[in-house]
């Protein structure tokens, strides 16, 4: 009982706090509304929409509070993380169709082995190597992009502007060395349900 209260009280908190964390936009890195290419009420349904399944995910089991990363982009649900089982990937999937306004689903959940720090430190390097690429990259708008590496394979969400700036994400993220796969989900403004004019 204690501990459903506790958890009550934390995903009251995460959902009070909906329409502030729109304004940093869709991946809470402080990007300002400006930049982002969805319209306002676009990134705040996002952000409910957002809110509501992690609430719901950690009601489900709290220990996926560390473990599952959700990001929502114009109606469409991306999920990452470990768990320990092939049916608890099945279970998170069936939750995010189950929300409310949601487009489709993309499932990256991946089942847990054993921890590696060699493998983990090389993910972290790949990451950082690929935010660097972009930031310094004039043609690419790093804001808009997240950035997730497994096992030499890195995960890119986000939005370009132009066919030609998700095709040079794409190809930024394969020139990095070691890459195994590269997995883009990158949603062209054109493609967006309703855009800023």
């Amino acid at each position: 009982m204690k501990n459903k209260l506790i958890i009550f009280f934390f995903v009251s908190a995460m959902l009070s706090g909906c329409v502030g964390v729109a304004s940093k936009g869709i991946f809470g890195t402080g990007v300002s509304v400006a930049f982002d290419p969805r319209t306002v009420g676009t990134q705040v349904d996002d952000s409910i929409m957002q809110k509501s399944l992690s609430a719901k995910i950690i009601l489900m089991d709290n220990k996926y509070l560390l473990s599952v990363k959700t990001k929502v982009i114009d109606g469409r649900i991306f999920i990452t993380g470990k768990v320990d089982d092939p049916e608890e990937k099945l279970k998170l999937t069936k939750l995010a169709w189950e929300t409310s306004g949601v487009r489709s689903v993309r499932n990256d959940i991946k089942i847990k082995e054993g921890f590696n720090f060699k493998q983990s430190a090389k993910d972290v390097l790949i990451t950082s190597q690929l935010r660097s690429a972009m930031i310094f990259n004039k043609n690419i708008k790093a804001t808009n992009y997240q950035i997730d590496t497994y096992k030499k394979k890195i995960y890119v969400y986000g939005i370009a502007l132009t066919s030609d700036e998700r095709d040079l994400v794409i190809s930024e993220a394969k020139e990095i060395l070691d890459v195994k796969d590269v997995v883009a989900s990158i949603i062209l403004v054109e493609d967006l349900r309703i855009q800023k004019d």
